[in-house]
């Protein structure tokens, strides 16, 4: 299949070597340094996966030969200008995947190719869950830092045919997938784990193994717990015992990894904590729920972003 990844971060590039390993055109859009570095090298790819990938790149995405499916890999905050891109330069209804942090991801992305002429985004538009760990290296260069998995909704529904090709390409591809029966639960637990663990790693700059320990686990138990009375005030039935468990399983399978809040912090970038503790602390208030564990996260991010951490290694 020929396929464009559409945000080539640390993420979308090592989807985007796991595809070419298995044999299917993949097309990177991403930042300039990053796309000169892969058509001069190669893109490189160390850790649990090892080599270099000759994989097309570019900067701007321009209508060419149709892909066959599209990962659209940017951070949620720039999810509305990539989408409507997108809708401008590929054919509608095209499969596209959405594996962003955060809530109310997949109707920002229908709003935006739906104003580009897509009629029908809800049957190409695919919401999934992943926890692939990704580190980025520098340009040209990403790590596979751990474990992980994507979650994709069951095969049914109008969406069922664009499920379904992304359920084969990924498990063609290598990469573990499990289909699930409420996806929107799904999304609820990643955006709670998110918001208890991006915050406390990119503020201390550690590892997301290291929130293990104390006092970062005592942190980022404080911000699960917290986070976790909105989603049961919308209906998300979700226990303080079982997302502890989830804490500590995904804590153990992603060790070596940076988060992608601390990768942002490092490189001075924007990070997606409006996205994720401002979505959840914004549900919260339309609930009538205090989170002051939450709004403090938030301010002391948004204190540190666009200050670069210096040159901090970014692999484990």
């Amino acid at each position: 299949m020929r396929v464009v990844v559409f945000g080539a971060g640390a993420v979308g590039s090592l989807f985007g070597a796991y595809l070419d390993r298995a044999g299917h055109s993949v097309l990177l859009i991403g930042r300039p340094d990053h796309v000169a570095a892969v058509r001069a090298n190669g893109l490189r790819v160390t850790g649990r996966l090892e080599g270099t990938f000759r994989v097309e790149a570019a900067v701007e995405l321009h209508p060419g030969p149709a892909p066959d499916a599209v990962l659209l890999t940017v951070k949620t905050f720039d999810l509305a200008r990539a989408a409507t891109a997108l809708g401008r330069a590929v054919r509608a209804g095209t499969p596209t995947l959405l594996p962003q942090n955060g809530l109310g991801v997949e109707e920002a992305a229908r709003r935006a190719l739906a104003a580009e002429g897509w009629t029908e985004p809800e049957e190409a538009v695919v919401r999934a869950v992943n926890s692939v760990p990704a580190t980025w290296v520098g340009p040209g260069e990403v790590r596979a830092a751990g474990e992980g998995e994507v979650l994709l909704p069951e095969r049914r529904g109008r969406a069922a045919e664009a499920i379904g090709r992304f359920d084969q390409l990924l498990r063609d591809a290598g990469v573990r997938v499990r289909t699930v029966e409420s996806i929107d639960r799904e999304v609820w637990h990643k955006a709670l784990l998110n918001a208890a663990v991006n915050p406390v790693t990119a503020l201390h700059g550690v590892e997301n193994g290291r929130l293990l320990e104390s006092p970062y686990r005592e942190e980022a138990d404080g911000l699960l717990l917290e986070a976790a009375q909105v989603a049961r005030a919308a209906g998300v039935a979700v226990a303080d015992d079982e997302l502890r468990t989830d804490l500590e399983r995904v804590l153990r399978a992603t060790a070596e990894n940076r988060s992608s809040m601390l990768q942002d912090l490092d490189r001075g970038r924007p990070t997606e904590i409006d996205a994720i503790s401002g979505e959840l602390l914004r549900a919260a208030r339309r609930y009538g729920i205090a989170l002051p564990r939450t709004e403090e996260a938030i301010a002391a991010v948004r204190a540190r972003t666009g200050a670069p951490r210096g040159a901090r290694a970014e692999r484990s």
